[in-house]
C-alpha cells in the first residue's frame, strides 16, 4: 500500500520523468490559452479590416441640432452608413435592420450608435434627416453638410455616389454597405448589404464584449 507514492515521487524527481510531466503540463497549458483566445475572438460575420484602422473624424451638421462627430462617441460602437431620405428601397431596408438589430440588443444597445450620412445634402436637411431616421429608431443620428464637405467624408470612407437624373427630379445610386467601428475609433469590419438582423446581433455582440 506504501509503494505507490514513493514509486511515483521517485519518478517525479528522476530528470528524464521530471521533464516528461513539466513538457505534459506546458502542452497543456498552451492549448489551454489556444482554446481560450479563440472563444474570446469569434470570426466576425461581416468583412474584417485586417489591421484594423482609425475611423476618418468629421465634424458635419447632425440631425439633433448640435455638431456630429464621430470622435465623439468613442466608448460605444459605432455603425456608420450612408444614404438620403427620398431612398426608395436600400435605404429604408438597411435602417429597418439596424433598428431590428439594436432591438435584439436589449439593454446592451445602449453601447452602440448607428449614425447615418446622407449622399444627398441638396435636399436632406438636419431636421429632415431627424425626422426620417426618427420613424425607424429615435437614437438614431443623421449627419449633412455642404456638397464640397459630404464629397470629403465620402472619400475619406470610399463611398461612391451618383445623382441619377429623371426629368424634374433625380436619385442618387450610392455604396450600401455599413462600416463597424470598434470603442477605440478602429474601423474592424465592413457590412455589406443584404445581412440580416442576426448578423448584426452577432458583430455587436463581440465587439462590444472587448
Amino acid at each position: 500500500m506504501t509503494s505507490r507514492p514513493t514509486t511515483t515521487r521517485r519518478n517525479f524527481q528522476h530528470p528524464k520523468g521530471r521533464r516528461a510531466v513539466l513538457g505534459l503540463l506546458c502542452a497543456i497549458g498552451l492549448a489551454t490559452l489556444s482554446a481560450s483566445a479563440g472563444a474570446a475572438a469569434p470570426a466576425l460575420k461581416a468583412g474584417v479590416f485586417d489591421p484594423p484602422r482609425v475611423a476618418p473624424d468629421f465634424s458635419l451638421q447632425g440631425s439633433g441640432g448640435a455638431p456630429l462627430k464621430l470622435s465623439d462617441y468613442r466608448g460605444r460602437v459605432v455603425l456608420l452608413g450612408f444614404g438620403f431620405t427620398s431612398c426608395p428601397d436600400v435605404c429604408p431596408t438597411t435602417l429597418s435592420v439596424l433598428a431590428a438589430a439594436r432591438k435584439k440588443l436589449g439593454a446592451a444597445a445602449s453601447d452602440a450608435q448607428v449614425i447615418y450620412l446622407t449622399v444627398d445634402p441638396e435636399r436632406d436637411t438636419a431636421a429632415r434627416m431627424k425626422q426620417y431616421l426618427g420613424t425607424f429608431d429615435p437614437t438614431f443620428v443623421g449627419g449633412t453638410g455642404t456638397v464640397d464637405q459630404m464629397a470629403a467624408v465620402r472619400k475619406d470612407y470610399g463611398i461612391q455616389a451618383e445623382k441619377k437624373v429623371f426629368g424634374n427630379n433625380y436619385m442618387v445610386a450610392h455604396s450600401s454597405y455599413v462600416y463597424l467601428i470598434d470603442r477605440k475609433g478602429a474601423l474592424r469590419a465592413l457590412m455589406p448589404y443584404g445581412h440580416t438582423p442576426d448578423d448584426y446581433v452577432h458583430d455587436l455582440r463581440v465587439l462590444l464584449s472587448e
